[in-house]
């Protein structure tokens, strides 16, 4: 036998039946699919970020290539160099508030 909660989806399914029609569902169901798909896009984003060590030092790479920047850390060498802020050695975290310092330095002028 059915209970409450069962009665309930096969209401909201029947009221989204006839307030939009049969041909809207398939739309409704496509744009829930690619919600869901970017909410879980979204949350191993965030737990890869939150298990990164922020103290682990950061690799040097080639910034004078020309080629697209892929990740954090060349983003935040090559803020660095265009800084003139030297960065072997150095945590990101090191970086980063060098790069603020230098930052309202330079806006303070």
């Amino acid at each position: 036998m059915l209970e409450g909660w069962e009665w309930l989806i096969i209401g909201v399914v029947a009221i989204v039946i006839i307030l939009w029609g049969p041909a809207k569902i398939p739309e409704f169901a496509k744009a829930l699919g690619r919600a869901k798909g970017e909410f879980s896009k979204a949350q191993k984003e965030f737990t890869n970020a939150a298990t990164q060590d922020p103290y682990m030092p950061v690799q040097s790479v080639n910034v004078a290539s020309p080629s697209i920047l892929q990740s954090k850390d060349e983003v935040l060498l090559e803020t660095a160099r265009r800084l003139g802020i030297p960065t072997q050695g150095k945590t990101r975290e090191q970086i980063s508030d060098e790069i603020s310092l230098k930052v309202k330095l330079l806006s303070a002028d």
